[in-house]
């Protein structure tokens, strides 16, 4: 069949009504034309787009997936309304797109600094539970996630273990929960914070260093494999602390070494070892956590 385009050009009515009279074949079309109750000459006009219109509209309903949408305009649906005795038209996001969108609104609550893509895209559906060693992980989330959307204050967790075993993924995990329930969180590669506050002296080091300061639920990542300056131990990590501690902001902590381990890597900096200074850090993190361990395989490979 030729496109209206062409019919229009031509002023041929009768081809016009031809055509029309063509689509009224289709049963199923002929239904969706009465459903807008207006003149035949407006129907007869619009026919084309109305045939488009009902073709996109029947590809919804078949829809397998976003990347497989047929219609013109990915996800979205070329609509007909009834304007008075006229007829308007219209691209609208389809169902399927509009659920896509609403559940990745969430993630405005979340900012994530120097950490892979997947992480950010973490969740309990995806996670390994293959390993009886993270039930007491899940049962902790279940705990905190009760509390915390309850307005009562819990212990954040310091997650010790080893290299590649989902630390990260699993408190990304938690944080995303969270903030499909409106909770907002950071997530930080800790090694990469004090390169990057290191480098922005002079220029927005207050801004930042404050919103990491302040923001109401907090992963310090890799915690431990830093080198361990006085400055970022002493004017960084400690301060940090202590206005999360006194403030009852969670923070949560993943490092391939126990608090012990991590205490002794503190007490070493390059102007000597200072075991007191690196006791205070550790005292701090005490007060903020609860100390878990997820020693398993390599999930990386």
């Amino acid at each position: 069949m030729k496109k209206i385009e062409t019919l229009i050009k031509s002023s041929d009515t009768n081809k016009l009504k031809s055509y029309y009279g063509e689509a009224l074949q289709d049963k199923e079309f002929k239904d969706y034309l009465d459903s807008f109750d207006i003149k035949e000459d407006t129907i007869i006009k619009y026919t084309s787009m109305l045939e488009d219109s009902f073709k996109e509209k029947k590809n919804c309903l078949n829809c397998s997936s976003l990347k497989k949408c047929p219609n013109i305009l990915k996800g979205h649906v070329l609509t007909a309304y009834k304007d008075q005795q006229e007829l308007s038209f219209s691209c609208v996001p389809c169902k399927r797109l509009e659920k896509e969108r609403e559940s990745y609104a969430y993630k405005k609550n979340i900012t994530c600094f120097d950490l892979p893509k997947e992480i950010s895209d973490a969740s309990f559906s995806l996670a390994y539970r293959d390993d009886n060693k993270r039930l007491p992980i899940f049962k902790y989330f279940m705990e905190f996630i009760n509390d915390y959307t309850n307005n009562k204050y819990h212990k954040a967790l310091y997650l010790s273990g080893s290299f590649g075993s989902g630390k990260t993924y699993l408190i990304a995990a938690l944080f995303n929960e969270l903030a499909k329930k409106g909770y907002s969180s950071c997530l930080v590669y800790y090694p990469e914070l004090l390169r990057g506050l290191k480098s922005s002296f002079g220029s927005d080091y207050e801004e930042r260093f404050n919103f990491i300061k302040t923001v109401p639920l907090l992963l310090l990542d890799d915690i431990g494999a830093e080198n361990t300056t006085a400055w970022s131990r002493d004017e960084v990590l400690g301060p940090l602390l202590q206005y999360r501690m006194e403030e009852e902001l969670p923070t949560f902590f993943t490092s391939n070494l126990t608090l012990n381990e991590l205490e002794s890597a503190l007490s070493i900096t390059n102007g000597g070892v200072d075991k007191i200074k690196a006791k205070r850090i550790v005292e701090r993190i005490k007060q903020l956590t609860v100390p878990l361990e997820l020693i398993s395989k390599n999930r990386r490979n």
